[in-house]
């Protein structure tokens, strides 16, 4: 029941507006279909981290069949991808996955969520647009 606690974005100004109103952290917005069971298990884990991790990263849900305005151009065609965005730049990560636009899978512990918003803001305040994940998720995903 994450989600419910989680705010929403109900509109392609809505998504605009939070990449662009955050200066100092990064913008973690969990595109998806909010009734599928991988968006409700993934909005619970951020639920549950949201607070330890308020200080560097704004989280935010969008439905992609409220919001199609991104949908072509991200390619949301997935129930369920977390995207990152500072200062109005998506910031890519190597899962070891093959998709670097996207974590497009659940990750199971919080902590290794924590760990990858870590390393994505740290790379995104050097100015990277592409960063590794600290954990491969090749082998843990399958």
């Amino acid at each position: 029941m994450g989600s419910v606690f989680l705010p929403h974005l109900h509109s392609g100004w809505h998504v605009d507006q939070a990449i662009l109103s955050e200066e100092d952290r990064i913008v973690a917005i969990r595109f998806g279909r909010t009734t599928t069971i991988e968006c409700e298990e993934m909005d619970e884990l951020l639920f549950n981290i949201a607070e330890r991790v308020r200080n560097f990263v704004a989280i935010y849900v969008c439905d992609i069949d409220e919001v199609p305005d991104f949908n072509e151009m991200y390619e949301l065609y997935d129930n369920m991808c977390v995207m990152f965005f500072y200062r109005n730049r998506h910031i890519m990560c190597d899962f070891g996955t093959g998709n670097n636009n996207k974590l497009d899978f659940a990750i199971d512990n919080p902590q290794d969520l924590i760990d990858v918003l870590e390393t994505v803001f740290r790379g995104a305040r050097k100015g990277k647009g592409l960063v590794v994940s600290p954990i491969d998720f090749s082998r843990v995903r399958r």
